[in-house]
């Protein structure tokens, strides 16, 4: 059996750092990935996907990216079910992130998104399940 999934795509929404009750870090965010392929209007649609990222790797991924980033994902589709407050139960499908790779670089203190240093190349380097040892 296999279950694996890659993506490459930008953020649309900054990443919620959280942690677990028993102090294990989780981050999660939505990615949108264009495309390949136009509709019968010429134009390229969008998917969106919501990311979950574990650990120091969740870290990793709140502390440095933002809104707009590109990242490349590799890890697994999951599904489960919780029960809303009015009873209702809901099913979410959501892609747990075994790897997440920074495509881009942080925008500079030039660039008019914001008062950010620009990150040097052996600053978060892609990162992976070996790298999330406390």
């Amino acid at each position: 059996m296999l279950n694996r999934i890659v993506l490459i795509g930008r953020l649309v929404k900054d990443p919620e750092l959280r942690y677990t009750p028993s102090g294990v870090p989780v981050a999660q965010f939505g990615l949108a990935v264009d495309r390949s392929f136009a509709n019968a209007q010429g134009q390229r649609e969008t998917d969106f996907f919501d990311i979950v990222v574990w650990r120091k790797q969740g870290e990793l991924v709140a502390n440095y990216l933002q809104k707009g980033r590109l990242v490349a994902i590799e890890g697994r589709l999951q599904t489960r079910t919780y029960e809303t407050q009015e009873g209702q139960r809901r099913k979410v499908y959501e892609i747990v992130a075994d790897r997440v790779a920074f495509l881009d670089r942080k925008p500079s203190s030039q660039d008019s998104m914001g008062d950010e240093v620009e990150m040097g190349p052996d600053e978060v380097p892609f990162t992976s399940p070996s790298d999330w040892e406390d």
